[in-house]
């Protein structure tokens, strides 16, 4: 038995030398950090590959969106001549047959505009810019101009106070 392998054998109970567990805590956070670190690298490349991904799937999203509107307003255009022929065969004149369709599609037309509006509003991020105005980021009085400002509101530099020693 070697003399290494006799103090092995005696030193399994007792705690290892200052040198050693100093060692033993390098290579533990070395090993912690490289794992940290190859962490982030995979994280980085799912969020690219997933960017990736979304670009692409918006891009798709955003082509059939196109054919949706264009066979919806297609629809909507033979609905309405359906209604005035409609109309039509039930005695109404054209002109009120046609003016009854405009008006069913400006009603429809003037809710969804007011909805559009509505989520755009939504699309403000109001709360968000109130708690970062809280917190003095980008607050509306930075857009106002100096000039604009009334005269009280402009600080005047000789009123600021020297810095105390």
């Amino acid at each position: 038995m070697s003399e290494e392998e006799r103090r092995e054998g005696a030193g399994a109970g007792k705690a290892p030398h200052l040198d050693e567990s100093v060692r033993r805590i390098h290579a533990a956070g070395r090993a912690t950090l490289d794992s940290a670190l190859d962490t982030g690298r995979a994280l980085r490349r799912l969020i690219g590959a997933d960017l990736a991904l979304a670009r692409s799937a918006s891009g798709r999203a955003l082509a059939w969106l196109a054919v949706a509107i264009v066979f919806g307003a297609s629809t909507w255009l033979l609905a309405m001549a359906a209604l005035i022929a409609l109309l039509q065969s039930l005695g109404l004149p054209w002109l009120a047959s046609i003016s009854i369709a405009m008006v069913l599609s400006l009603a429809v037309t003037a809710i969804a505009a007011w909805r559009v509006s509505v989520f755009f509003d939504y699309a403000g991020m109001h709360a968000t810019r109130r708690q970062l105005a809280r917190l003095g980021i980008g607050g509306e009085d930075e857009d106002i101009d100096e000039s604009r400002r009334p005269r009280d509101e402009i600080p005047d530099p000789s009123d600021a106070q020297a810095p105390r020693p």
